[in-house]
């Protein structure tokens, strides 16, 4: 698993827990971020182990000494060896969350022939939507083992307005009546665009209350994009001065820097309106279905690759914004922020969206115990 496969993994570990109790669960992944993240939420209670080079001597050294029942492979993970070894032991492979992205089905078109047999070896994908199940049935799994089942990141998104926590934080950066914009999950080169059009909109009067918090993907950025915030001549505060103590803010500085690790749904819970982050730049973007789910007008750029089934889905119910730069975000935020009206109206299709595509958990689990008992 990566760092955002654990989160999405979360409510499937639990409902698998709850079904299967005899079955004991060991999760592995393949990056140092993903391990780190699957030792801090599971490290007292799973085995958290880095997956094995898929070599042979090695794959086989893994089965025999773990001894899986069935192997959960999300969205793709898919290797040679170890589809070849527990096909030989019977043990079932199952994609689950399936998906093939617009950038890794292109390279996999190309090695189709080579890649056929171990695509042939699963034993079931359970994708994310109807055009990622044909992708896995054209690169060779059979007809009848590829299921759609919605993605699971659905189920993690909390239908919610108000997040535990979300109070003090407001209280301690003096967030009241003032409109608050929070950009969250951003990347390397989006902050400066971002702040550009913070200012010419604060410069208007109409929107001299507005206020930003900036909340960056990575925490190896905080110091960066507190520089660039100073840079830029803002009054600026960080919430990680004040965060584990009783103390607030002085005054009410227009730029909140969320330079701490696991409160953006906390700002998200606080803001009139959302941009999501990483993708008014080639990156992939960020999850968009956590402000979504709480009803929040969401804006986010057209580099949302890693995230196309949900911005599909939320754009043609009308239930979030795309833009393509910087001037299209000044306008569509002189939009939302003067006709509140049609903001609300973006935000409850958003949140519908969100609903109506939840459930892919049971499915997923229903599947896999159809599966074991055969």
């Amino acid at each position: 698993v990566s760092v955002g496969e654990v989160n999405a993994a979360k409510t499937l570990i639990a409902e698998l827990q709850k079904q299967l109790p005899r079955y004991e669960i060991a999760l592995s992944s393949t990056t140092d971020t993903g391990m780190a993240r699957a030792t801090a939420v599971y490290g007292g209670e799973l085995d958290v182990f880095y997956f094995p080079f898929d070599l042979s001597g090695i794959m086989k050294r893994a089965f025999k000494r773990i001894r899986p029942r069935i192997c959960l492979l999300m969205e793709l993970e898919v290797w040679p060896n170890l589809a070849r070894i527990a096909a030989k032991q019977n043990i079932p492979l199952v994609v689950v969350n399936g998906r093939l992205s617009d950038k890794s089905f292109p390279r996999y078109k190309l090695v189709r022939p080579m890649v056929k047999s171990m695509f042939a070896k699963i034993s079931l994908v359970l994708a994310q939507t109807e055009e990622y199940a044909q992708r896995f049935r054209f690169l060779g799994c059979p007809e009848d083992k590829v299921i759609v089942t919605s993605s699971l990141k659905y189920d993690t998104a909390r239908i919610t307005e108000r997040i535990e926590g979300a109070d003090k934080i407001a209280a301690q950066l003096n967030i009241g009546n003032d409109r608050l914009w929070v950009a969250g999950g951003t990347g390397p080169g989006e902050e400066r665009i971002i702040l550009d059009v913070f200012g010419k909109l604060r410069a208007e009067e109409q929107f001299s209350d507005l206020r930003l918090a900036v909340v960056p993907r990575k925490p190896e950025r905080f110091d960066e994009v507190a520089a660039l915030i100073e840079r830029c001549g803002f009054d600026f505060a960080r919430y990680g001065a004040v965060k584990d103590t009783d103390e607030t803010i002085e005054g009410n500085p227009s730029v909140i820097l969320g330079d701490t690790m696991g409160d953006l749904r906390r700002f998200y819970s606080l803001a009139n309106i959302v941009f999501v982050g990483r993708s008014l730049v080639p990156m992939g973007g960020s999850d968009m279905m956590e402000p979504t789910a709480m009803g929040k007008c969401t804006i986010f750029g057209p580099h949302t690759f890693n995230f196309r089934q949900t911005v599909d889905a939320l754009l043609q119910a009308n239930g979030a914004i795309e833009v393509t730069n910087g001037e299209e975000l000044l306008t569509i935020m002189r939009k939302c922020l003067a006709d509140r009206d049609s903001a609300r109206s973006i935000a409850g299709a958003g949140q519908e969206v969100i609903k109506q595509n939840q459930g892919a958990t049971q499915r997923t689990v229903d599947a896999i115990i159809k599966l074991l008992a055969k």
